[in-house]
């Protein structure tokens, strides 16, 4: 049977990014993302609901994160979800966090927009890297934001799990 992996979160920032380089020389990051709910609950009143969410950047996402990035700083992740397990005084322990495979910062270059300075769009700007594997092969560096003019000619190089870019189109 088929499976299908994927995931698109978008939040702040809750810790500025921790950045390091692993012996083959690959940069990774851990961020903390946290990701706002806002719904009615049963009497009828809004209920917030925040939910904190381990991301781990490879490659050149890694190092744009730890350059650009501090604590706050709104993003949007689109990555796959991965189990960790280990064993810690005999006791069995998981975590499930997400390994990013695209990130985009949001925010204006003015507000908010985690100190970035310049980049490809006056808005947003994208970077896709790695095969977001763990320390696995460098598919390159940053790519500027998608043309907003021609969305059909955007979705027909990727596929699922393809990374080429494609389809990033997100329909909020």
């Amino acid at each position: 049977m088929a499976s299908f992996n994927k995931v698109i979160l978008m939040g702040n920032l809750t810790r500025d990014v921790e950045l390091r380089y692993i012996p083959s020389g690959m940069a990774v990051a851990e961020i903390g993302l946290a990701v706002n709910d806002r719904r009615k609950g049963q009497n009828g009143e809004w209920v917030e609901e925040t939910t904190f969410v381990d991301v781990t950047l490879w490659g050149r996402q890694a190092e744009v994160a730890g350059e650009y990035l501090t604590k706050g700083a709104p993003i949007l992740i689109e990555g796959r979800l991965k189990l960790d397990q280990w064993e810690k005084d005999g006791q069995k322990r998981s975590k499930l966090r997400v390994v990013a495979e695209n990130m985009r910062m949001l925010g204006g270059k003015g507000g908010g927009g985690g100190g970035r300075s310049s980049g490809p769009g006056p808005d947003e700007s994208e970077y896709g890297g790695d095969d977001g594997g763990d320390g696995g092969s460098f598919r390159g560096g940053s790519k500027p934001a998608p043309a907003r003019s021609a969305p059909s000619a955007q979705r027909s190089s990727g596929g699922p799990g393809g990374g080429g870019g494609g389809g990033d189109d997100i329909p909020f």
